[in-house]
Parts: C-alpha cells; sequence; structure tokens
C-alpha cells in the first residue's frame, strides 16, 4: 500500500524500519480505503514516523504504551515544527488535527483501546439523587437524543446553581428557590430558551414527585414567560429570493451537486433538516415517481410525488457527485471520511447560500426554506389541513401562524403611495 504513494523505495524502506512501520502501513491502507487523498496521506506518514521516534525516545518499547505519549507528541510537534499562530484558535485547531490523526492510527493499531475523546464528559446532572431521569425521558417519554441532551444542559445548569447557593439535597427544594433561579436566568437566556428551561424544570419536579424524592408538586409553581398565540412572524422568503439562492449554488461541482438537490427537497416538499440527511436511496421510488419520508416526527411516513426538477438533481447527484460506498443513505460529506451528511450540515448549507446570495433573513437555515414552501402553498389558497398534512405539522396551530398575515399584500401596501386604500 505504501507503494502506491511514496515512489522511492528507500523512502518506503525507511517507512517500515520503524518500530510502528506496521500500524503506520495499515493506517495508510484505511486512509485509502475511507477515500482520503493523496496529500492527506503523504502528509500524515511522515508525522506519524516522527511519532514513533518521540515515543521510543521517551521509552516506549510497545505499541501499547504509545497512548501514554501522544499528549507530549503534540506539544513539542506545535513547539518546534508548528509555526507561529496568530491566534489562540489557530494552535488549538493544529493541536486538534496531529492530535486525531495519531488517535486514528493508534485505533487501528490497538482496536481493543477504542477511541478517546478529549473533551471532558459531561455527567448526567443529579445522577446520585435522580439516576432514572433520563432513562425515563428516552423509554417512557420517547424523547430524541437531541431533546434530551437539551434536558441535561438545562438542569446541569439548575445543579450548578443548586451547589453555588450550598443545597445539596433535592428534599431541601422550595418554591421560593425555584423562583429565584428562575428569575437569575432570565438575565442571561432569552425568550426561547426560558420557555425550554421552565418546560424542563417541571417535567423534572413532576418526576422527582412521582419518585417519591419531593413531599408535595413543585411543578405548578414554576411560571414560563407569557407567550402569546399566533405572536411571531414566520421566517420565510418569496420565491424570488429562493430563485436567487438556488442560483447561488455551483452545480459544476459534487459540492454543488450535492446541496442543489438538498436546496430543492427542503423548498419543494418543507422538510426537516433532520429529514432530508435521513433519506436513503430506498425513499425514492423512480419507477412510481414517488418519493417517501420516514423519519418524521412521531414515526409518521409521508409519501409525495417526485417532481420532475428534484428527480432530475438528485440524478445528477449520484451519477457524478455521490462517493461510492455501500451505505444506502443518499447525501455524503464530499470530504474523506464520506460519512451521511447530517442534520447539522443540511442546515449550514442551506445558511451558506442564503448569505451567498445576500437574503436578508432572521436565523437563516433550513427552517428558513421550510417556511418559504409553507408560505408559498397559504399563498396559492390551500387549505391549512392540507398544508399541514402536507409539511407534517403534528398540530393545526404550527399551520396557522402563516395564515394571520398575507405577507405579499403588506409588502405591496409598505411600498405603495397609499391613494390605493378606501
Amino acid at each position: 500500500m505504501l507503494e502506491r504513494y511514496f515512489v522511492r523505495p528507500d523512502t518506503v524502506d525507511r517507512i517500515l524500519a520503524s518500530w510502528i512501520g506496521e500500524p503506520v502501513e495499515r493506517y495508510v491502507g484505511w486512509l485509502a480505503g475511507h477515500g482520503y487523498a493523496t496529500r492527506t496521506v503523504l502528509r500524515r506518514v511522515p508525522i506519524l514516523v516522527g511519532f514513533g521516534a518521540f515515543a521510543a525516545d521517551r521509552g516506549a518499547a510497545r505499541w501499547d504504551d504509545l497512548p501514554a505519549h501522544v499528549d507530549a507528541f503534540v506539544a513539542n510537534w506545535l513547539r518546534t515544527r508548528g509555526g507561529g499562530h496568530a491566534t489562540a484558535v489557530a494552535r488549538r485547531k493544529d493541536a486538534n488535527a496531529i492530535r486525531n490523526m495519531v488517535e486514528q492510527m493508534l485505533l487501528i493499531a490497538l482496536p481493543d483501546r477504542g477511541a478517546v475523546s478529549h473533551r471532558p464528559h459531561a455527567a448526567s446532572p443529579f445522577a446520585r439523587q435522580a439516576p432514572g431521569f433520563f432513562a425515563y425521558l428516552r423509554d417512557e417519554r420517547g424523547l430524541r437524543e437531541a431533546s434530551i441532551r437539551h434536558y441535561g444542559q438545562f438542569l446541569r445548569g439548575f445543579e450548578r446553581y443548586l451547589g453555588r447557593i450550598g443545597c445539596r439535597d433535592l428534599v431541601a427544594l422550595s418554591p421560593p428557590l425555584l423562583s429565584a433561579f428562575v428569575t437569575e436566568s432570565a438575565g442571561t437566556l432569552g425568550r426561547t430558551s426560558m420557555i425550554g428551561l421552565c418546560s424542563a424544570l417541571r417535567v423534572f419536579l413532576r418526576y422527582l414527585r412521582r419518585e417519591g424524592i419531593l413531599a408535595r408538586d413543585l411543578a405548578r409553581g414554576i411560571e414560563s414567560p407569557q407567550v402569546y398565540r399566533l405572536a411571531g412572524l414566520p421566517r420565510s422568503i418569496d420565491w424570488d429570493e429562493v430563485r436567487r439562492m438556488l442560483e447561488a449554488v455551483d452545480r459544476r461541482t459534487p459540492i454543488g451537486r450535492r446541496d442543489y438537490a438538498i436546496l430543492l427537497l427542503l423548498v419543494t416538499y418543507g422538510l426537516r433538516a433532520r429529514e432530508a440527511a435521513n433519506l436513503t436511496l430506498g425513499d425514492i421510488d423512480w419507477r412510481r415517481e414517488r418519493l417517501h419520508v420516514r423519519e418524521r416526527k412521531a414515526d409518521h411516513v409521508a409519501i409525495y410525488p417526485l417532481s420532475p426538477v428534484v428527480g432530475e438533481a438528485i440524478l445528477e447527484y449520484l451519477r457524478q457527485g455521490r462517493p461510492q460506498t455501500d451505505d444506502r443513505h443518499l447525501f455524503f460529506r464530499h470530504l474523506a471520511p464520506h460519512r451521511p451528511f447530517t442534520c447539522a450540515g443540511v442546515s449550514s448549507r442551506a445558511s451558506h447560500y442564503l448569505h451567498k446570495a445576500g437574503v436578508p433573513v432572521r436565523r437563516a437555515g433550513s427552517h428558513t426554506l421550510r417556511h418559504a414552501c409553507v408560505q408559498r402553498l397559504v399563498d396559492a389558497g390551500f387549505p391549512l389541513k392540507t398544508i399541514g398534512d402536507y409539511v407534517g405539522h403534528r398540530s393545526a396551530s404550527s399551520t396557522q401562524i402563516y395564515a394571520k398575515v398575507a405577507i405579499e399584500t403588506l409588502r405591496d401596501v409598505a411600498l405603495g403611495d397609499g391613494e390605493a386604500l378606501p
């Protein structure tokens, strides 16, 4: 495998002569199998051979000894060969890159060791006094992992607050203490975050009451910020702005072909980012010209007619953009390793093209295109129930906000001279 990248035989011999030559060669095979570029292999191999020499100088004699020398090697590399760093962020980025390549090689050489995360592990809040709460959220309430992480973030802040004021036992919770925490949090959190915090607190307190940890129900004392029904406006953009965004995509590149297909799916069917990311090859029925969306909320499945424009964009990506892989997911990262595209990636690409096209929108992302899809259906006169079913709204109230205002009509009024008004 090394001969594929290094032309000179003495270079290959020098690499294999290293006491970690075998795991380095195995790692090169792994890189090749995952589609890494040649320049990546040529850059990494000398660093890894240098890591082996560095570890040997520090007393490493077996492969099992290598993990203990990773941090020291990274620090030494930055000091001697890393060059100048304009900012701490640049230095940290280089350090992570060196550490990740070494850890990848060690994962190949020492498969029983497993991957190592250098991020501090955030323990579940109240794990000692309420150990079953997050299992309750997952198993009984059926929440997704993303929702459970939000609970953890809110309750972790509550746990820190209790530790700061010296309250070590949940039995000591009281309405004044809870009110003080909510009031303090309101100074740093926005309205939406405060609603989430209060909701998480109420669920947690009801769980504590159910488990007998609290003698009374304190959840009733948690009041969320006042929110008026249909108070907000949808984050939609008009169809001319949608066209500008689509025209900003360079469809001559594999990334552009992928992104163009994703954007069309978002704006045509109003898909959520997660729904677009989870599409598979089996979800496209080419014979019947149908699109299946299986990852909707509450495990619903939707079937749409496959638009010719969307179908052609997907075909173009499949033929000239999608990497060769046995994975059945539809969309993939373009850079190695070729993993399935994530919902965060979908939203990020939508935000990228909205900004590139100069479309002014609050909180640009994939949901902007979902809003644009719904608003276009509303403007076309479709019933709200039909629109809600089309985009997968579980509640009619989610769709009603789009009927509250006539966006285009109000724009005409604002831009006119007012003479046509009665």
